[in-house]
């Protein structure tokens, strides 16, 4: 069984800048089969949007969505890990705070994300969650 965030975590990291038009946001969640992008200023984290979030805070509000940037559909409160903390730290904090996600951040930059997914296939891969995980995408 892993023991640190490093052994789950994703590493392939999908980034846009805070001024992205939310249209492309989901655009690109689309051709690329994921569910979540990190905001980035540089290498800089600054939030993490989902596409929960896009239709939440920005789809159900109306308007121009080309208009609208990923910064005003963002979550901004991130709780994060490192790739060598435990893996219990990061469920202890997707208990704690009721997320799904969580990026993993290495000397202030972001280098992964460690999901509810990631941690079923560990944990529990025969579980609904881990099997669902770790199937191919059905696009």
């Amino acid at each position: 069984m892993a023991q640190h965030v490093r052994d789950i975590m994703t590493s392939r990291l999908v980034t846009v800048e805070p001024q992205t038009s939310v249209t492309a946001v989901a655009q690109r969640m689309r051709d690329e089969d994921i569910g979540i992008v990190l905001v980035t200023e540089g290498d800089e984290l600054r939030g993490l949007v989902s596409d929960r979030d896009l239709v939440i805070r920005s789809l159900a509000e109306g308007g121009d969505q080309e208009q609208r940037t990923v910064a005003s559909a963002c979550s901004g409160d991130i709780f994060t890990v490192t790739p060598d903390e435990d893996v219990d730290q990061a469920v202890r904090l997707m208990r704690e705070h009721s997320v799904r996600r969580i990026p993993v951040i290495d000397h202030g930059h972001p280098v992964g994300i460690v999901s509810l997914g990631d941690l079923a296939v560990e944990r529990d891969p025969g579980s609904a969650l881990g099997d669902i995980s770790s199937a191919e995408p059905n696009q």
